[in-house]
């Protein structure tokens, strides 16, 4: 058994897929359907159900003290505004690119009806279980369905978008409101954050028996064809990855920033190096505040207020990734999505970057949440969770060059450090 986390994470990958495939073409029809509803299928539903526990505090804590962290904007003015506007650019570009690469290739397909008819057998009732919400609405409903009335039924409900509208005027009321009280209250906040994360620590430390549980389902079903979509899938995020890396990064610095993408990628390359072998902005950020000011010679002001904000609220990667992740699920299980629930993914994606934790597997709970809100079972996050330690340092690694990328643009036409 490997020693380290994402070792057992592979590894219980591997075994729940080679038992569910010998499985698959060797034991008896009765014996394999006894087998899943009895064995692997409540173990994998235990294992969703803990991430599952995790994601209202998480989104919540974790959107409104990014938000409230953006509040400098009024002191900062200028700084603040470039980088918000920064922010929202690239991360948006990262999900678009995502989106039109995971559409036109379309790594999901390849599913034989027969199969994909018994993966979702009762996919319904299960993903209602583990708090999924009504189908997405469109138009002035969805804007007018945003809006709680109740945050607490939204919340109980699981209405995702309402809480994370909810979260986010928390966010805006603590970054105008300079009490003693209302810090607070931000404390608390900050307290709840590292307890979920904590906790989140704890479920993932059970991802090997539930990943090897979710596998052996899957496998079980289909047999080995389920591991060379799962080959494609990892090869189209590494992919988008690469290309938002070094060529939308590369095009902002140089157009919007005034520096050769050369320089740039020369001088962030310690940053790059700890990014991928840590898989943490948060971290990376002491080698990225120094790589900014010795490597880039970018003015210490600027890029401390971009870097320590962006390593929770500009995830970059991130985006890219759970967007890439839904729709190749969605794709797997056969679920069709229209423009506007892409759409609605797209907004979603750019908003959990702000609230998705910078760190190892941070992400993993805002793509099951997304799952569950436009009805792709989320029993499929296990067959991205074997791969995901990998995935992860890419990702973390693009994340960290977002945030130079914008310290840099941010940096030009700002005056020097007295």
């Amino acid at each position: 058994m490997p020693r380290t986390a994402h070792g057992r994470i592979f590894f219980g990958l591997l075994a729940g897929a080679a038992l569910g495939a010998l499985a698959h073409a060797w034991a008896p029809p009765s014996l394999l359907a006894a087998l899943v509803r009895h064995l692997s299928q409540p173990l994998g539903q235990i294992f969703l159900r803990l991430l599952f526990m995790l994601v209202i505090p998480l989104v919540f804590a974790g959107l409104a003290l990014g938000v409230c962290g953006l509040g400098d904007l009024r002191r900062l003015g200028r700084i603040g505004l470039k980088t918000l506007g920064c922010t929202v650019l690239l991360s948006g570009i990262a999900v678009v690119l995502g989106l039109v690469l995971v559409n036109t290739l379309r790594p999901g397909d390849g599913v034989s009806d027969v199969a994909r008819a018994a993966l979702t057998a009762d996919a319904a009732s299960r993903a209602a279980g583990l708090g999924s919400a009504q189908a997405p609405q469109s138009g002035w409903a969805l804007l007018v369905g945003i809006v709680p009335d109740n945050p607490v039924k939204a919340a109980a409900n699981g209405d995702m978008l309402a809480v994370m509208f909810f979260a986010l005027m928390i966010g805006v009321g603590l970054s105008l409101t300079r009490t003693d009280a209302a810090r607070r209250f931000e404390e608390t906040l900050e307290g709840l954050y590292d307890v979920t994360m904590r906790l989140i620590g704890v479920v993932i430390g059970l991802a090997p028996l539930g990943v090897a549980a979710l596998l052996f389902t899957l496998t079980a079903q289909i047999g080995w064809s389920v591991l060379l979509l799962l080959a494609r899938y990892a090869l189209l995020v590494i992919g988008a990855l690469a290309l938002h890396q070094f060529l939308v990064y590369g095009l902002a610095v140089r157009l919007l920033g005034g520096m050769s993408p050369v320089r740039f990628f020369r001088g962030i390359q310690a940053a790059m190096l700890t990014a991928f072998s840590t898989a943490s902005s948060s971290a990376t950020l002491p080698t990225a505040l120094r790589v900014a000011e010795t490597g880039l010679g970018l003015p210490r002001h600027v890029s401390r207020f971009v870097l320590t904000l962006g390593a929770t609220a500009n995830q970059n990667g991130t985006a890219l990734f759970e967007g890439i992740t839904v729709l190749f699920l969605a794709q797997f299980y056969g679920v069709p999505l229209d423009l506007g629930q892409q759409g609605l993914v797209l907004f979603i994606c750019i908003l959990g970057g702000i609230g998705t934790a910078g760190v190892p597997a941070g992400s993993l709970p805002v793509i099951a949440m997304i799952l569950g809100m436009i009805g792709v079972p989320v029993e499929g996050i296990g067959l991205v969770l074997g791969v995901d330690r990998l995935l992860d340092m890419c990702r973390t690694t693009v994340n960290v060059s977002g945030d130079l990328a914008i310290a840099t643009i941010v940096a030009r036409g700002e005056p020097a450090d007295a």
